[in-house]
Order: C-alpha cells, then sequence, then structure tokens
C-alpha cells in the first residue's frame, strides 16, 4: 500500500467505449496527454479514458472537472482548445 496515493486538481474524462474511440477519442486523450506533458503538469491533470458514458450517438464524447464541461462530437483540435481553457487558463 503506497503512502504517497495523490490525487490531481483536475481530470479529463475521455471516452474510449467502442464509438467514441472509432470517432477520435482514442487520439484526443493521446493529445491531451501530450499537452499536460509538455505543460508540465504531471500529476496535477490527469486524463481518464472511460469505457462508456452512454452517449454514443455524440462520439467523441469527453468531460472537463472539476468544472463539468462535457463535449460531444469533438476534433483533436476542440480538445487543445478546450484544455487550453480549462485546464491552463487560471481563475481569476
Amino acid at each position: 500500500m503506497s503512502k504517497n496515493f495523490q490525487t490531481p486538481d483536475k481530470v479529463v474524462y475521455v471516452c474510449t467505449g467502442s464509438k467514441c474511440k472509432k470517432k477520435g477519442g482514442k487520439e484526443n486523450g493521446k493529445a491531451l496527454r501530450n499537452l499536460i506533458k509538455e505543460a508540465g503538469l504531471k500529476g496535477r491533470v490527469e486524463v481518464v479514458k472511460t469505457e462508456c458514458t452512454d452517449r454514443c450517438d455524440f462520439a467523441p464524447v469527453m468531460c472537463f472537472q472539476p468544472d463539468n464541461y462535457w463535449m460531444h462530437h469533438v476534433t483533436e483540435q476542440q480538445a487543445v482548445e478546450a484544455f487550453k481553457e480549462h485546464i491552463l487558463t487560471k481563475p481569476e
């Protein structure tokens, strides 16, 4: 058992269920993990792959927490822009 169990400040849930995965969910998650690494936010921000959000008609789906900001039909560029807005932008 680890005594150093840490939780991130922010989480991006990326659906990688079959429809979302086929429509770009996997690539969106990979792009966001790269942005986290580049921004030096590893450990503070995490991408969590979810199996299915039961919103297959809107694939791919993702959600930024703690903002509770949900996105659908997300392109990689939209994922990057949302990351900048919800993760990199500091609250005022």
